[in-house]
């Protein structure tokens, strides 16, 4: 909620100036009306808003204004969407009511209101896993009514997150990780690169802002060498387009911080070793008459006349786009100076959907046009959600498993082209063809060679489904699909025949108690589910419906005499009552979040204890943030792990900020891997260097030699980074070895 405090007149010169910003530089806003509309709306906003502050200081007013801005000059949307930015807070901020919206504004604006304030708990609210994940469904239900909705959102989120600075500490790392983990992924989906790669770097950059800043600084280090560099490159470019005719526009960049860092992290090496670093852009106007695809490789062929391509680094998005409709053709050549640069060639349409996404997608797209890829993408979604799973949660992580995921593009036999995520197995296949295709499947051809059906399919397969009329789901198959249709289809096959069974198993229970002249009691039900180790009745009656307890199993256990009958008692795995899981509860939320929680040295004498994780093995002097499990620990995680980012996004009030206290008692495992070229001594160096030099306890090695290639990993225990560094930076010393590096996960 925005804090209320008297305007001044610079308050009022900034509204003013703002607002003349967004209406001086309009775009997609030719029509009657609109300009009236968007001052109207802004009119409404402003006395909405008057007095409110946000946390930052400035004015309320001028994040819609902002909001606005990105809409139309970055997504390319038009005047009732701007309307929409301008108004998108008053519903929930302000004394004004959805009826109000809609009797000044008309019923499609107080509609988009509508949407944009139902998910607006999405990720502003300290609300719980569940909800997060639940108001995240209701964000996407939107896309059934309209897609602007999610787009505003979109640019909400951007505009937070420019200006993130202002929030505490435990909400920068809440908002950013939620941000990496769905507002990016879908910003991308929806074809918005400009927007995705900004999202990324700011989530970057509150993350993990020592290496964003590192990045940053050597990116500002090599600024004027590499604009030299491009100059250079793009010469003899201009000159030959030119000379063929082209009418282009030429531009270079190096890529953002947060693409620079995956490489990093992929291929274990540091931003010097990164080769392609810089990107250079064409964008050409098309020669009517001849297709866009055609001209497209006449550029490339005159860009390889001077360079020499890199052939596994060819990217051709012309002749099947993305499935968000994005169009281009990528290479990477060996420029000047013997660096290697990405080239990026796109007609002035290509780039205007690459830019602006969904809104360039439709000026571009007739009513006669087959449908797209996006419109498959949304027709998907829609799919997901009139079948949502009970576990929100659940919904989350298939809904970004399956339409963020990379995809690859298999063949049915008789050519059809189906788009498919990255690691789809036959069986996935077989369900994305038909629900009973899927249900009957007993194998597939793949390239015309047998295979099971769990074979992991790779894009350019051509795949025929075996089915069989006997063939049905087994349980074992939920382990090797993973798309959300195959997992639903197989859910409620297994739901259906277990119901089947389960009155089967019934049938046949009572007609055994009636021979034996007794009644069904919950007795009776409790001794057998003990004595065949059954979950719960249901488990019981299905084995009994599978045949997995005969008849005469029944007759032993029914007639056994009850006196002498032994009570089991259950294990119950919950910690305490109801009332002490509230009270945990309570105590955790007794945390100050705006003070970092100290990890200190004693933790048994701590007033609250943590514990590191295994997935990335922290060590002290590594950035870490904390997260505050339901029992009441704290977990210590990097800001850039995997299931970190996860749970950010997933349960971000219950992230908190810690830093480490001084660490001289506590040793800490860690792993360091090594590589190099074998010689007599080598291992004896490096160990002495270790347990000698540095006085380092060392735990574990392994060493393995082939070929005359030294591989090998060295457990120590250490008490921070310095020491990790000291000990990396000295082995790589040792003659022979090639590169030394920490292992993260090794758990």
């Amino acid at each position: 909620m925005a804090n209320k405090d008297v305007f001044d007149d610079e308050d009022v010169q900034r509204i003013k100036a703002e607002y003349e910003s967004l209406v001086s530089n309009l775009i997609r806003c030719n029509k009657h009306g609109d300009l009236e509309l968007i001052e109207k709306a802004f009119n409404t906003a402003n006395e909405a808003h008057w007095n409110m502050r946000r946390k930052s200081g400035e004015p309320y007013v001028i994040h819609p204004i902002s909001v606005a801005k990105i809409v139309n000059q970055e997504i390319g949307l038009g005047a009732k969407s701007i309307a929409t930015a301008l108004l998108h807070d008053v519903v929930e901020d302000t004394d004004y009511t959805l009826n109000d919206v809609e009797r000044e504004f008309g019923p499609k604006i107080a509609s988009l209101i509508d949407g944009l304030t139902k998910i607006s708990g999405t990720y502003n609210n300290e609300t719980s896993t569940s909800m997060q994940a639940e108001n995240f469904r209701k964000m996407l239900l939107t896309i059934s009514d309209d897609l602007r909705v999610i787009l505003i959102k979109i640019a909400d989120r951007l505009h937070n997150m420019r200006t993130l600075d202002s929030m505490p500490e435990h909400k920068k790392m809440k908002v950013a990780g939620e941000t990496i983990f769905l507002y990016a992924p879908l910003a991308q989906r929806l074809g918005l690169y400009a927007i995705k790669s900004e999202l990324e770097d700011l989530s970057f950059k509150f993350r993990q802002p020592h290496i964003y800043d590192e990045i940053i600084a050597k990116l500002k280090h090599s600024e004027k060498k590499n604009i030299a560099l491009i100059n250079k490159f793009s010469l003899p470019i201009i000159e030959k387009l030119t000379e063929s005719g082209f009418q282009f526009d030429i531009s270079g960049r190096p890529k953002s911080v947060f693409s620079i860092w995956k490489k990093m992290q992929a291929k274990s090496v540091p931003f010097e070793e990164i080769y392609d670093v810089l990107a250079v852009r064409i964008v050409f106007k098309p020669v009517p008459g001849i297709p866009e695809k055609t001209q497209c490789w006449n550029i490339y062929s005159i860009i390889t006349d001077s360079y020499l391509p890199k052939p596994d680094r060819l990217r051709d998005w012309v002749s099947r786009p993305k499935p968000n409709g994005y169009e281009a053709l990528h290479l990477t050549v060996m420029g000047p100076e013997g660096r290697w640069i990405e080239v990026q060639i796109r007609s002035e349409r290509m780039d205007e959907i690459a830019e602006r996404g969904y809104a360039a997608h439709w000026k571009y797209k007739g009513d006669e046009s087959p449908e797209s890829e996006l419109d498959k993408w949304i027709k998907k979604i829609r799919h997901m959600l009139e079948n949502p799973l009970e576990d929100p949660l659940e919904f989350l992580d298939e809904f970004k498993m399956n339409l963020f995921s990379s995809e690859i593009m298999v063949f049915t036999p008789k050519g059809l082209l189906i788009s498919m995520p990255k690691g789809a197995s036959a069986l996935d296949f077989a369900y994305e063809i038909h629900t009973e295709v899927g249900n009957k499947a007993i194998g597939a051809k793949i390239n015309y060679k047998l295979h099971p059906i769990s074979a992991v399919l790779n894009s350019g397969d051509q795949v025929e489904i075996i089915t069989s009329d006997i063939a049905k789901p087994d349980k074992e198959w939920l382990g090797f699909v993973s798309t959300a249709k195959a997992k639903e289809a197989i859910r409620i096959a297994l739901r259906n025949e277990s119901k089947e069974l389960i009155q089967k198993g019934t049938e046949i229970l009572e007609s055994q108690v009636n021979k034996l002249n007794i009644k069904i009691n919950n007795e009776i039900i409790k001794r057998l589910t003990e004595s065949f180790d059954a979950a719960n009745k249901d488990d019981l009656l299905n084995s009994i419906g599978q045949g997995k307890i005969t008849v005469d199993d029944l007759k032993k256990v029914i007639k056994k005499n009850s006196a002498i009958n032994v009570i089991k008692y259950w294990e119950l795995k919950f910690i305490g009552s109801r009332k002490d899981k509230k009270d945990v509860k309570n105590q955790q939320m007794k945390i100050d979040k705006k003070v970092p929680f100290l990890l200190r040295e004693n933790v048994e004498n701590a007033s609250q204890s943590y514990s590191i994780a295994k997935c990335c093995n922290p060590i002290p002097g590594d950035e870490v943030v904390g997260y505050h499990t339901p029992e009441g620990t704290i977990m210590i995680h990097k800001p850039k792990c995997p299931e970190a980012i996860r749970i950010m996004s997933n349960e971000g009030d219950r992230i908190i900020a810690v830093k480490w206290a001084i660490h001289k008692l506590n040793s800490f495992l860690a792993r360091i891997r090594m590589t190099g070229i074998d010689r007599m001594g080598l291992v004896n160096d490096i160990t002495n260097i270790i347990s000698s030099e540095l006085k380092v306890n060392m735990t574990g090695i392994n060493i393995s030699v082939q070929n005359g290639i030294f591989e090998g990993t060295i457990d120590v225990y250490i008490h921070h980074t310095k020491d990790l560094n000291n000990l990396i930076t000295k082995i790589t010393g040792v003659n022979g070895i090639e590169s030394v590096r920490r292992v993260e996960d090794f758990s």
